[in-house]
């Protein structure tokens, strides 16, 4: 699969790295960031801040996102949008993925959340979004949360003469009908989020067929684009060999309007810092240059959440 010229193959990116303002006060700087306690638990470095507070409070993913600027609790993703998580084996970032699947499904959104697992069962997820204070059974009920189960899908041991086409066709379906019935006048959304759980699986059971699924992945695109849809795929960007990595990589970060990337630390394991977080903002118009924003956070994952702060803020 070919992916044709755009202007911004053909212009250097500029990275712009957002970092506290040293003249703000404390709280603008990030040293007193107040969090929603259900998913990031800051710090506020002298006292506590209530609950309640806390809860309607901008997050830091949220607001690399642009995600703060509509409503009293935000906005949903743009339609047609298309975020890339990349993380590795040592470093996971689906994290991520919890905390974009239940801001879908909160009432400031209220939203719809069309799942592709590949990786773990509904119990795992539901547990999970549980302790962040997201019931997905009662959002699954109510035909919020449509979970496509691909563990219970049996695939071919070997590649099959149109197996694995085949096989992908009836995943699409299997999405276009969520997006349809989400959209139908008893269960109208104002947004649908659909949500893979991960790409580099899907990737194994179609036997490295990598045109099948950047197939599979245009015509995702093209629904979202179609529809009130977003696009969130999880990627392990460490278990492609050498020289299969750069294409398929490549082709995602082309797809994508945002690049998350969970990674380890540079200076190695630490107590109380699990790893760092970049989020690429792709396609930002600056004095006439293309220009791609970049955010870095340091991250702590813990029972219940997950702490983001800027590096160096941390006590």
């Amino acid at each position: 699969m070919q992916v044709g010229n755009s202007s911004k193959n053909c212009i250097k990116p500029k990275f712009t790295f957002l970092a506290p303002n040293p003249n703000s006060s404390p709280e603008q700087a990030g040293t007193n960031l107040q969090i929603p306690s259900s998913f990031y638990t800051v710090k506020n470095l002298g006292a506590k801040t209530p609950a309640a507070a806390m809860n309607h409070s901008p997050n830091l993913l949220d607001e690399a996102l642009g995600l703060t600027g509509r409503g009293f609790g935000g906005g949903a993703l743009s339609q047609g949008r298309v975020v890339l998580v990349e993380d590795c084996v040592e470093t996971s970032g689906a994290f991520v993925l919890h905390h974009l699947v239940k801001r879908a499904l909160s009432p400031d959104i209220g939203g719809t959340v069309i799942f592709i697992a590949l990786s773990h069962p509904f119990s795992h997820y539901d547990r999970i979004l549980r302790k962040l204070g997201c019931n997905l059974s009662m959002h699954r009920e109510h035909n919020r949360f449509h979970f496509v189960d691909m563990l219970k899908v049996e695939f071919p041991n070997e590649i099959q003469k149109n197996a694995v086409e085949h096989g992908l066709v009836d995943l699409y379906s299997k999405i276009l009908r969520a997006v349809e019935v989400s959209s139908s006048g008893d269960y109208s959304r104002a947004h649908i989020s659909i949500v893979i759980d991960d790409l580099s699986i899907l990737e194994i059971v179609s036997h490295g067929s990598v045109d099948h699924v950047l197939d599979f992945l245009h015509y995702c695109i093209t629904l979202t684009s179609e529809q009130d849809c977003s696009l969130v795929i999880l990627n392990h960007e460490d278990i492609y060999p050498e020289i299969e990595a750069p294409r398929l990589l490549s082709h995602l970060i082309y797809l994508a309007d945002f690049v998350i990337k969970a990674e380890p630390l540079v200076t190695g394991i630490a107590a109380d810092v699990h790893g760092q977080l970049t989020v690429l903002k792709k396609g930002t118009f600056n004095d006439s240059q293309y220009t791609d924003k970049a955010s870095n956070f340091h991250f702590q994952v813990k029972e219940n959440g997950v702490e983001l702060f800027f590096p160096g803020t941390r006590c």
